[in-house]
C-alpha cells in the first residue's frame, strides 16, 4: 500500500511509535514539486551514509541527539536545534542517541525525485 502524503492544511503527527526506533525509517510526510518534508527516525549509532541531495535542506532535531557531518566538521543537534545545508553538499547523518528529526528539502525545478534511497558518496539523491 502506498504511503498517503499529507495535503495542504492537514495536521501531521511527528511522534514516533514504540517500534519505530528499532529501525531506521525515513517517511515522506508531504511532497510537492518544490518541497519534500521527511520524518527521520534514527536508532542510536545507526548512520545515513555520506550522500548529497540537489536541493537545499533543513534538519530540525525533535528528539534525541543527531550528529550531522558536512564541510569536514560535525554539528550536534539536540531537541529544538536545526541546521541549514546548501544543495549539492556532501553530508552524513547519525544518531548519538535514539533520535527523531524533521527534514525539509527544497527541490530544484529539474529534480529527479526525492530522498528515495541513500546514495554512495558523490552520488546525488534528489
Amino acid at each position: 500500500m502506498a504511503l498517503q502524503h499529507a495535503v495542504s492544511g492537514e495536521k501531521i503527527a511527528l511522534q514516533r511509535s514504540d517500534d519505530d526506533i528499532a529501525h531506521f525509517t525515513s517517511v515522506a510526510l508531504a511532497k510537492t514539486e518544490n518541497m519534500e518534508l521527511i520524518r527521520l527516525v534514527l536508532p542510536k549509532e545507526r548512520a545515513m551514509p555520506e550522500h548529497r541531495v540537489n536541493g537545499e535542506l533543513t534538519l530540525l532535531c525533535l528528539e534525541g541527539e543527531i550528529a550531522f557531518d558536512a564541510y569536514g566538521r560535525t554539528t550536534i543537534l539536540r531537541p529544538g536545534e536545526m541546521l541549514f545545508l546548501e544543495g549539492g553538499q556532501t553530508h552524513a547523518i547519525r544518531a548519538n542517541e535514539d533520535a527523531v528529526g524533521l527534514m525539509t528539502i527544497l527541490l530544484p525545478a529539474e529534480r529527479n525525485g526525492g530522498i528515495a534511497a541513500v546514495a554512495e558518496a558523490g552520488q546525488e539523491i534528489a
